[in-house]
């Protein structure tokens, strides 16, 4: 009797598992079958790049995006597997420049056990693991020549050696690469294949930063507001017109990723139910507005500007004002007195 009612519950609880799996699973579907679901850009920069998406994301077409740091271009590469036919496969992301030269072929083409001191057991390289599926190399641009060599060999035969084996073995991907790096200038200074950069590159999108697209600068900002005031519980937080000016008028160095950072540690901070333009901190040096006059400052002036604005925010009250500026308060009353505030 025991064993009967434990089965009927081991059932049930099952069955909570599978709707629940196959509820969220029909909210993912839903979310993806809009257009690009998971990028924020209505601009006409933006509208060109989803263009080109619409265009080669069926094939099986090697793609290199090109673009800033911090522009998304992970984001391009996952939209592109997505609306692929490799879309049900697996999606591998490899950071190159975190991969050190030595490790190149261990961590691609992966290993047999006893092939170097310390491979104790074999290892299925990232072309194996991405076969059926999207291999996406970021940061391509830090290879080195002996390892763009290597790779191209791979691209070229599709198939790869793990190391320790003599055996070659098929494998079946689609590649995109990115990088931020200037392929055509290391290309004149032999720092890059060219045989290499023709054999990734059969399109190439070219990922705009956030400056050269005004347009999209408020919609992301938005976009962050809602998700970190969720995150954060701050639930009824809004921009005021002119915390979104301040956005706009900003360059973005650091691009999405910079606009997404400074979200967050506004939300945080924010103890209003607004978020004004004091509000929001931009710490670059060319955080002032693109109808100023532009003049170059110099360390001084930076320092003495920052702290400025987090005086202000914060009311004179030294002790936030010195977290925020990730100084002591005897440092801060020392730039204080320096520069007369």
């Amino acid at each position: 009797m025991l064993a009967t009612v434990q089965s009927v519950f081991a059932r049930l609880e099952s069955e909570k598992k599978v709707e629940r799996l196959e509820y969220a699973q029909q909210a993912l579907t839903e979310t993806f079958d809009q257009p690009f679901a998971e990028i924020v850009g209505d601009s006409i920069e933006m509208k060109k790049v989803f263009n080109t998406i619409d265009k080669v994301a069926a094939t099986d077409a090697h793609i290199l995006v090109l673009g800033e740091n911090g522009t998304g271009k992970e984001l391009i590469a996952r939209a592109l597997h997505r609306r692929s036919a490799r879309t049900n496969q697996v999606f591998i992301p490899v950071d190159m420049g975190a991969i050190p030269e030595t490790l190149f072929e261990s961590e691609l083409f992966g290993h047999k056990k006893g092939a170097f001191t310390g491979a104790h057991q074999d290892r299925v390289g990232r072309f194996e693991a991405a076969t059926g599926g999207t291999l996406f190399l970021d940061e391509i641009g830090n290879l080195s020549m002996a390892s763009q060599s290597k790779l191209l060999n791979a691209l070229q035969s599709h198939e790869i050696i793990p190391v320790g084996s003599n055996k070659p073995m098929k494998i079946d991907i689609r590649l995109i690469c990115a990088t931020n790096m200037p392929l055509y200038q290391m290309i004149d200074e032999q720092k890059f294949r060219q045989d290499l950069l023709y054999r990734i590159n059969t399109v190439e999108i070219q990922l705009p930063p956030l400056r050269s697209r005004q347009a999209d600068i408020e919609p992301l900002g938005q976009h962050y507001l809602h998700l970190y005031r969720k995150k954060y519980q701050k639930e009824n937080l809004e921009f005021t017109k002119d915390a979104v000016q301040r956005l706009v008028q900003y360059d973005w160095p650091g691009n999405v990723r910079e606009l997404k950072h400074i979200i967050e540690r506004t939300v945080i901070m924010s103890d209003r139910s607004v978020i004004t333009a004091d509000d929001i901190i931009l710490t670059s040096p060319n955080a002032s507005s693109r109808n100023r006059v532009e003049k170059t400052a110099t360390i001084d002036e930076m320092e003495e500007s920052l702290i400025r604005e987090v005086m202000r925010k914060y009311n004179g009250n030294i002790t936030k004002a010195a977290t925020e500026l990730g100084l002591t308060r005897t440092s801060l009353y020392r730039r204080l007195e320096k520069y007369g505030i």
